[in-house]
């Protein structure tokens, strides 16, 4: 999935939500996968601008199958 967010937005967004900056890159590149609570909460938190579904690339159609 495509990155939509400047490195200085995704630096505002950890800073706004408690997380390691380089957390946060990792899960919106695909390295990594955010648990479904904390993306939840980091998609709300960006008003829709960072999705669930760009936090957990790999397994959100197995936890949210209805956005499939």
């Amino acid at each position: 999935m495509e990155q939509k967010l400047t490195a200085q937005q995704r630096q505002e967004l950890a800073e706004r939500v408690g997380l390691n900056e380089q957390w946060l890159y990792q899960c919106l590149s695909g390295r990594r996968d955010m648990s479904p609570a904390e993306a939840i909460r980091v998609e709300a938190a960006s008003g829709g601008l960072v999705t669930r579904q760009m936090l957990c690339q790999s397994n959100w159609a197995k936890i949210w199958p209805e956005l499939a």
